[in-house]
């Protein structure tokens, strides 16, 4: 797994703690043990110990507890371990609630103060359930991107000019603006179909002078991203190599339409364009307009463009 979707995927699994699905892994695992190491004394400890069957359910409850712990602690399908746990709790309060009406007295306590933890659980598992949903459809959606261009200047000039993140809009076609708040915090406004505009925080995770930078937006950003654009001498000493790396996830819904329609029909092609622009600023200074070179999508950046004409014989 690269860089970019180590940084990314942790944004994705918000805003459950990842640490969720381990914790109740590791729950069930300790009741699976109890369960079927004491069956006795958990059945009197939860007041159903007047039940002939209550030891042989409460060993099927552990051999269940054991299963889930082995799905959730190995950190396969946790979607599906997470709903399956969210089935066994509905099943648990089913039969709490069925022994609660046979019950009186200090048994009768004892398992109210029972359905009460189960209760407790499963609402961490419902929780634990519905964002690992979440995650995996964010990251069904996530879109990946692996670009370079060749620049005629200098890994520093390069590396400079991109560090700067207020020069971002100047090449980036859908940026209407990036304001550098400190060295690591940037506000991104973007701008999208109908005057709509979408709007995010971010943060450099890893700054190597001269050779990359790695961003990522901050958690509870609508449009959860990241990327990391690195600078390498170019053989025969012919520039700088800029490889680019992104990785976004538009959200779903009405706002997720307008984020595609933000970045394109293909959005390879735009960031594509997006690094000629960077080029051509890097090299001559400004963005230059022809049937082959691609225009910014704003009046402004549209007025910031000349048309392109012959290098002086000096130049060629």
């Amino acid at each position: 797994m690269s860089r970019v979707e180590t940084v990314l995927l942790p944004e994705l699994e918000r805003p459950v703690s990842p640490a969720l699905p381990r914790f109740l892994g590791l729950l069930s695992l300790a009741l699976g043990v109890s369960a079927l190491a004491a069956p006795r004394p958990l059945a009197r400890l939860t007041g159903v110990d007047d039940s002939p069957a209550a030891q042989a359910v409460i060993g099927a409850v552990g051999a269940r507890e054991l299963t889930h712990a082995v799905g959730l602690l190995a950190g396969r399908r946790p979607v599906g371990w997470a709903w399956t746990r969210v089935a066994s709790d509905a099943l648990d309060l089913t039969l709490l609630g069925r022994a609660m009406a046979d019950r009186r007295g200090e048994r009768r306590r004892r398992l109210a103060l029972t359905t009460a933890a189960i209760a407790g659980i499963t609402a961490l598992d419902v929780a634990a359930a519905i964002a690992a949903a979440r995650a995996r459809r964010a990251r069904a959606r996530m879109i990946r991107m692996e670009i370079a261009v060749t620049v005629n200047r200098s890994p520093a000039e390069a590396y400079r000019f991109w560090r700067d993140m207020e020069n971002l809009p100047r090449f980036m076609a859908h940026l209407e603006s990036v304001r550098a708040d400190d060295l690591r915090l940037s506000h991104w406004v973007a701008r999208g179909p109908a005057s709509r505009r979408v709007e995010w925080d971010a943060e450099i995770i890893d700054d190597q002078p001269n050779r990359s930078i790695t961003w990522r937006s901050l958690p509870g950003s609508r449009v959860a991203n990241a990327g990391r654009v690195a600078f390498v001498p170019a053989p025969g000493d012919r520039g700088t190599e800029v490889r680019v790396q992104l990785r976004y996830a538009p959200p779903a819904g009405a706002l997720g339409r307008a984020v595609a329609k933000l970045f394109g029909e293909e959005p390879e092609q735009q960031v594509r364009d997006d690094l000629r622009r960077f080029k051509q600023v890097l090299e001559a200074g400004e963005v230059v307009r022809s049937e082959g070179s691609p225009n910014g999508i704003s009046v402004r950046q549209q007025a910031m463009q000349r048309p392109a004409q012959p290098l002086p014989a000096s130049r060629r």
